[in-house]
């Protein structure tokens, strides 16, 4: 390809030859942080300085590492300037009494009573993609997204003013351009979990869910991590999201075609802090401590620290150690508590024997509208209207003939909004 002088070599598409674009553009990546005058060894130790106090604080905090915030207080806008200063350094947060405890537990016997009238156990064929299915439970993420319990949290008002909160902590103006509206979500159907009583599960390791050889490959997110790759690396923001609402991404059976500020869950029963729970590294810098780190001499050339296309990143101890030392788990939750951490933020869920209790969440996470999100729209609603499983999931399509899912007619304004219709 032709290139200027200052421009990275990209694959707007996954390149044919996957080593040999590896290759070409670790090369070149060097070669732009080099120009800075700066090596890549210098750059990676500032960022790795800056990570490993984050670390720090995080072994010191024990068990109080997670912010915890009450929904009437986002209601009322009276969540405090501290509890901010800690969601922004934490990345994470849960939100207490997010919906009723009736509620959830009255969505989550809903979703029973859906998957048993269709008759979904009898038809199931197992999991539909490698990842999820490799927990081993028969089972634990059910491919269902139009029951009515999900569509009511969807376009519920409690919800969208969670979601606002979290857009808010971005900085979604910037050089004259706003790259997402914070006051509106595009509507992400995503799945639900149930595991119960005495399960063994066998969790689901590190990794992180942005994109995968896309966020060096392609132009957009060259651009939207421009300071790692151009030896300003302290300027790097993780609350930044210009040019990340562009896209493309490079598609998978893995992937996330939206841009989501937070990923989420929410709550449809009680879950003790050490029963197979999610897990984080609460640190939103870790992004860029992930992005350099297959730069170094020690990676193979043709090699990004284990990252390739259509498999989730994975983080690990063999390249990644420090950060593996701040992975932490969430505290006690109760049925209709949230739970959200930063888009690019490394978790996990921790795997359980003899479980206690039932492990129920439905995801919803906050995908605010932006070009990229509207463009996934217009998939979202043509698979809402049929029963089909979304464009960013396995063909399944379990619910098309199911007639209690939720209809059209019930859409809300902002379900209404969520999927473009007004």
């Amino acid at each position: 390809m032709t290139l200027t002088r200052s421009e990275l070599p990209h694959w707007e598409t996954i390149p044919t030859d996957l080593p040999a674009a590896i290759r070409e553009i670790k090369t070149a990546l060097r070669t732009r942080i080099k120009a800075s005058g700066r090596g890549v060894e210098e750059v990676f130790a500032a960022v790795e300085h800056r990570v490993a106090a984050r670390v720090a604080e995080i072994e010191a905090a024990g068990d109080d590492v997670w912010p915890v915030v009450d929904y009437a207080d986002i209601e009322n806008g009276t969540v405090t300037p501290e509890q901010s200063a800690r969601i922004t350094a934490r990345g994470c947060l849960v939100v207490r009494g997010h919906f009723p405890r009736e509620q959830a537990l009255a969505w989550d016997a809903g979703i029973v009573d859906y998957v048993e009238g269709n008759r979904f156990f009898e038809n199931y064929t197992g999991p539909g993609d490698d990842f999820f299915g490799s927990v081993g439970s028969k089972p634990e993420i059910y491919p269902v997204y139009w029951s009515r319990a999900q569509m009511e949290a969807r376009q519920s008002g409690r919800m969208a003013r969670v979601q606002s909160f979290l857009n808010s902590f971005w900085r979604h103006t910037s050089n004259g351009v706003q790259w997402f509206d914070p006051d509106r979500d595009a509507l992400y159907p995503d799945r639900i979990r149930r595991r119960p009583p005495g399960t063994d599960s066998a969790g689901l390791g590190t990794h992180c869910d942005p994109g995968t050889l896309d966020l060096w490959m392609t132009g957009a997110y060259q651009r939207a991590f421009r300071h790692l790759f151009d030896g300003t690396a302290e300027e790097y923001d993780p609350w930044d999201p210009a040019h990340r609402t562009e896209g493309p991404q490079y598609p998978g059976s893995t992937m996330c075609s939206a841009f989501r500020t937070f990923q989420g869950w929410t709550a449809l029963s009680d879950m003790d802090h050490d029963q197979g729970v999610l897990h984080t590294v609460p640190i939103p810098e870790a992004m860029a401590y992930l992005m350099l780190r297959p730069l170094l001499a020690d990676v193979p050339e043709d090699d990004m620290c284990g990252v390739t296309v259509n498999q989730v990143f994975p983080a690990s101890e063999k390249w990644h150690p420090l950060l593996m030392r701040a992975l932490t788990g969430i505290p006690d939750v109760r049925a209709g508590d949230s739970v959200w951490w930063h888009c690019d933020m490394i978790h996990s869920v921790a795997p359980v024997r003899d479980q206690r209790g039932w492990g129920n969440v439905m995801y919803i996470p906050a995908a605010p509208w932006c070009p990229r999100n509207e463009a996934y729209a217009s998939s979202v609603r043509e698979a809402f209207l049929t029963g089909s499983s979304p464009a960013d999931f396995p063909e399944e399509h379990y619910e098309r003939t199911w007639p209690d899912r939720f209809p059209a007619a019930r859409l809300n304004a902002t379900g209404r909004r969520g999927l473009g219709l007004d």
